[in-house]
């Protein structure tokens, strides 16, 4: 995998990163939290609250994954 992630998806918490290996992708879904310093740090935890934004992540990260396959032919 590249250095860089081929695109982000941000629904308020929780993010999509979708990487391209040579073609083939793959997706990281994360939540964004705060920690006792104040400092922001990612998990892949998830809880009650966030599934639907994952969810939505999830949907949208395949959505333009496809896209970007359709647009390779």
């Amino acid at each position: 995998m590249s250095n860089q992630p081929a695109h982000k998806i941000r629904i308020g918490l929780v993010t999509a990163t979708i990487w391209n290996n040579d073609g083939s992708y793959s997706v990281d879904l994360s939540r964004s939290y705060k920690n006792g310093d104040n400092e922001w740090k990612n998990t892949s935890g998830f809880f009650q609250a966030d599934l639907l934004n994952a969810a939505k992540c999830a949907e949208r990260a395949e959505i333009w994954i496809s896209r970007q396959l359709s647009n390779q032919r």
